[in-house]
């Protein structure tokens, strides 16, 4: 389930992101977990697919990701989809909600990884919503590409 890249092991990507929201930036947080949670996420198991970043007193946190209960704990399980606070610095997070609140975009998670250190980080993308034109022409862009990839493998094939 998991990936290898560049150091570090990517545990969950929300692949629904670039087709539902154009990225403007991208930054890094950490992120509060339990101790089952991070086993969870070792075996490559949660989903951020429906997921988004929201304020809850006063900071940034992740809400409706869903890191599966760790099936070897017995008592000292979690709740799979409670709200997990994000660690960022004050400006970073004065920054965020400006954003959200003044210009109506919207911070969600692109992926969850591991770091060489062992460290669990999310990746955050502050985004704004597609339309549905915006959203018919990336998948005419998609298939082009796709389309345009199979030619020049049929063409280098036939030399």
């Amino acid at each position: 389930m998991s990936k290898q890249i560049d150091n570090f092991k990517v545990v969950a990507t929300n692949s629904r992101a670039s087709y539902e929201y154009f990225i403007l930036e991208t930054l890094e947080a950490g992120l509060v977990l339990t101790g089952t949670e991070v086993k969870s996420l070792r075996n490559g198991k949660a989903s951020i697919i429906e997921s988004h970043v929201s304020e809850v007193d006063g900071f940034l946190s992740l809400l409706n990701a869903d890191i599966p209960e760790y099936d070897k704990a017995r008592f000292s399980n979690h709740y799979p989809r409670r709200a997990r606070k994000l660690l960022l610095h004050k400006k970073q997070i004065n920054k965020l909600l400006g954003l959200i609140q003044r210009k109506g975009l919207t911070v969600i998670p692109l992926k969850i990884y591991f770091t060489k250190r062992n460290i669990a980080k999310v990746e955050l993308g502050l985004a704004q919503g597609k339309k549905q034109h915006d959203k018919r022409q990336t998948i005419k862009d998609r298939e082009w590409t796709r389309q345009k990839a199979r030619i020049h493998k049929s063409a280098g094939q036939s030399d």
